[in-house]
């Protein structure tokens, strides 16, 4: 009900719910006291399956109160809980409370558990297997889904096992991209490349930056046009961690690989996120989850007997 900015939804649904169960408890009563013509021998004349009689006996008493009772039973539901539009009901529940709670419990039962990681480096950690089980559970719960059960990641989506760190790959920033999640965002550069076929020129020459097949007489056209990059991807083109500007000179191509793949970037844009897990993650889970990531692309040190 919150997407709705007036009352009007609120009323009309309480309002319906109310006639519905006062149109139940008005059914029972009017078929209670209405009275079916019967033959001599008890029957409404209805015949199913040559055999099968229809007989005019009233309701059973059971039935009839057991109907009342879930009537009774709904009214005092939706006192006590959410159900008359955006009246919250006496106890005041909702599934996100809920879902709160017991993620507080889960969270108050897992501390002791995450307490003996809390004081120790993320190298150290790297290299502890009982710590790299949970970073692992909690990487395939919470990291998976985007970047793959073997953290390899897949387009759009970085390869975390090896050193190419859009943001910084030290423990320090790893936990920071944890916490506050990232945001990318290239825009849309056609303009101020200039025309098309300027786009494809500077397309040539990010392409040659990393020694990729290109086309020489078009890296060389593009090359005074890819000023117009530098501002993120540098002059050199190795790109710049503070922006989470990619380097262009290695072999790493996060969006897709060639002319036709860059060019689409440099006309269109892209965006990237990645979300935040602080609100979904203690700092010790967070902890844990940054020296598995780190150690993924990093050889940590034995762990200590």
């Amino acid at each position: 009900m919150s997407d709705f900015t007036g009352n009007f939804w609120s009323v009309y649904v309480a309002g319906l719910t109310l006639v519905s169960i006062l149109a139940c408890l008005l059914l029972l009563w009017v078929t209670a006291r209405k009275k079916v013509a019967a033959s001599a021998d008890n029957t409404t004349g209805h015949v199913w399956d040559e055999d099968l009689t229809e007989m005019n006996n009233p309701l059973p008493r059971w039935w009839v109160w057991l109907f009342v009772i879930t009537i009774v039973f709904s009214l005092l539901y939706l006192v006590a809980y959410p159900g008359l539009g955006t009246y919250q009901g006496r106890l005041a529940w909702s599934s996100t409370g809920s879902y709160d709670k017991e993620m507080d419990k889960a969270r108050q039962q897992l501390e002791p558990l995450y307490a003996q990681f809390a004081a120790r480096k993320t190298e150290e950690l790297a290299g502890d297997p009982a710590a790299m089980g949970i970073g692992e559970r909690l990487f395939m719960n919470n990291c998976a889904q985007c970047h793959g059960s073997d953290a390899r990641g897949s387009k759009g989506f970085p390869n975390l096992t090896d050193a190419d760190w859009l943001h910084g790959g030290t423990p320090d920033k790893i936990a920071e991209t944890l916490k506050q999640g990232r945001i990318g965002n290239m825009p849309a550069m056609a303009a101020a490349v200039g025309s098309a076929d300027d786009v494809k020129n500077v397309a040539h020459y990010v392409l040659s930056l990393s020694s990729a097949p290109h086309d020489s007489v078009r890296a060389q056209l593009g090359k005074p046009k890819f000023t117009a990059c530098a501002a993120c991807h540098g002059l050199d083109g190795k790109g710049n961690p503070a922006l989470g500007a990619p380097n262009l000179t290695d072999d790493v191509w996060l969006h897709g690989w060639g002319e036709q793949a860059i060019v689409s970037i440099i006309t269109n844009g892209k965006v990237n996120q990645m979300p935040a897990q602080a609100g979904k993650l203690t700092d010790a889970q967070i902890h844990v989850l940054s020296a598995y990531v780190w150690g993924r692309s990093n050889k940590p040190p034995s762990a200590k007997p």
